[in-house]
């Protein structure tokens, strides 16, 4: 048994009947949608034609929200019905970035994920979903995709049908017949402006500030809306929608959520990059430089490294929407999330820095080396498992780099010496100590470097992906990055380090430009991908 839609676009009217619908079934909040009607107007006045498409989760084969989500509140049926158990959602807001289909959202009243459940309620006692009885035209139909006898088994197989991103390989069970790629790809529409009936006057989802949760009149909501509406324009003819380069408008669609993952998120892969450097660094020493690393250079990382991997935790936990439910992560884990892996990497690495500082004060053994390495191999997952992560999150293309581990390591390289830099001011060094962290630190900064020439230049698969390669180079992101990124943190340091030898005034000033580098790099690399529209 496996249940699924069929969305028929020949008979669809755009009446927003089963987003009202769903919305009624199952209490869902304003400005946020389980299912809604995309409407495109495609053509060149008079010849012109309005699209209507419905919306919402696809219930995927293979969904990559179920793979993403750490705590298994999202999960499929034996029926194939993807669904979710708010109960178990930490609001980690991981799966909205896994979704290609920009489907789930967070639910302003409970701050948990949620998204079309296939009206499991309704199935599980014999009724179909609501959004399929109250349809006046039969546009939605749904049933078991492999009884032969249903209706949907039987259009499958009669007509040509079309999925929403096929690329993707999640195997969507929504199908659509007559379907238009003008109203599916989210780039082959150009974006509205915004209209009176489309616009939200609190936000969206986990943005709705709690100081505008307070109640509003109608006549409150009424005028709010009419003040965010765009001004007329003057009448010049009977309305045109031109193609430009190809492209139809989009006049409807649900509301963008916005940057899902934030500064918070940006903040702790910097820090976390921070923390795991503190060991790579003098591990790295010890495997090819041999005693060169003081003792109290070993407790000073480690003290350093647990206070930036507390920081990372905090920032963690203050980006979850349920952030009482963070020990879920722990204590519910769901094995295919990186982020569950991450988690444990961090609390072992945690637990083995804590070690060594005991180990040290009480003198537990005579030769540390073992632990260092040992310790250093977490250090490793800990610095890279986010890019891991983000290449779980499907939905955003730029993220399926493979450069995407070599940076995270190599910025950890870049902010331990930065940090050990810091350590060599009024502080009694060696010669060949310094001179290590210097070659150390020009070295990654010219692997960054080229890691960025590769990421930046090469062919990019999908279309979405190249947009967010403009935005970083000529675009919104082009002054963080080409002063920020590029000169801040990675050309004046190497100019520094290279030209002005290597003091511990002139090397912790490099180390200084370094780490704002490696922060800028990260917002960019975090932010410019969430800009992409999914539906």
């Amino acid at each position: 048994m496996k249940y699924g839609f069929i969305i028929d676009n020949r008979k669809c009217i755009g009446c927003h009947a089963c987003t009202t619908a769903c919305k009624s079934e199952h209490q869902v909040p304003v400005g946020v949608n389980r299912t809604w009607v995309k409407q495109v107007e495609k053509g060149t006045f008079p010849d012109t034609r309005r699209l209507f498409s419905v919306m919402r989760c696809n219930h995927c084969t293979d969904a990559p929200c179920v793979e993403i989500c750490p705590t298994e509140s999202l999960f499929v049926r034996p029926d194939g019905i993807v669904d979710f158990d708010k109960d178990r959602c930490i609001g980690c807001k991981s799966c909205m970035q896994a979704c290609p289909y920009d489907a789930l959202y967070i639910d302003p009243d409970t701050s948990t994920a949620a998204k079309c459940n296939y009206c499991a309620h309704r199935v599980d006692v014999g009724l179909e979903p609501a959004c399929v009885v109250v349809c006046p035209e039969h546009a939605i139909i749904s049933g078991d995709m492999e009884n032969p006898e249903t209706e949907i088994a039987q259009l499958l197989a009669r007509q040509t049908v079309k999925t929403r991103k096929p690329e993707k390989a999640t195997q969507p069970n929504l199908f659509y017949i007559d379907a238009d790629d003008a109203s599916l790809v989210p780039s082959s529409s150009e974006k509205s402006d915004g209209s009176l009936w489309g616009s939200q006057s609190l936000g969206v989802g986990h943005f709705v500030k709690e100081a505008e949760k307070l109640a509003y009149t109608n006549s409150d909501v009424i005028s709010e809306l009419m003040s965010l509406a765009p001004a007329p324009k003057p009448e010049k003819a009977p309305r045109t929608v031109e193609v430009v380069m190809g492209k139809s408008k989009e006049v409807y669609n649900t509301p963008d959520k916005g940057i899902l993952w934030g500064w918070e998120v940006s903040a702790y892969v910097w820090t976390k990059a921070i923390s795991a450097g503190m060991l790579l660094v003098p591990v790295f020493a010890l495997l090819f430089h041999g005693g060169i690393v003081e003792n109290f250079l070993w407790s000073a990382g480690a003290i350093v490294g647990l206070v930036f991997l507390a920081i990372t935790g905090l920032l963690l936990i203050m980006d979850l929407d349920q952030p009482k439910r963070f020990a879920y992560v722990l204590l519910r884990p769901q094995w295919g999330s990186w982020l569950v892996k991450g988690g444990y990497a961090i609390t072992i690495y945690g637990g083995l820095l804590t070690l060594i500082l005991m180990a040290q004060y009480f003198s537990w053994f005579d030769n540390y080396s073992f632990i260092y390495v040992i310790t250093a191999v977490v250090a490793t997952v800990v610095a890279v498992y986010t890019a891991f992560l983000f290449a779980q999150a499907k939905g955003r293309d730029f993220w399926q780099s493979p450069t995407m581990a070599i940076h995270m390591l190599v910025h950890s390289v870049m902010a331990g010496v930065a940090i050990y830099f810091f350590f060599t001011l009024g502080t009694i060094h060696t010669e060949t100590w310094m001179s290590f962290l210097k070659w150390t630190a020009v070295i990654a900064m010219t692997i960054n470097l080229f890691t960025l020439l590769l990421e930046l230049t090469i062919t990019h698969p999908t279309k979405d992906a190249k947009t967010v390669v403009s935005m970083i180079l000529t675009g919104r992101y082009k002054l963080p990055f080409w002063l920020g990124t590029i000169m801040v943190g990675n050309v004046i340091p190497l100019a520094i380090l290279m030209f002005l030898g290597a003091s511990p005034i002139v090397t912790s000033i490099a180390g200084i430009l370094m780490l704002v580098g490696i922060y800028f790099n990260n917002h960019i690399w975090v932010e410019a991908p969430q800009r992409i529209a999914l539906s």
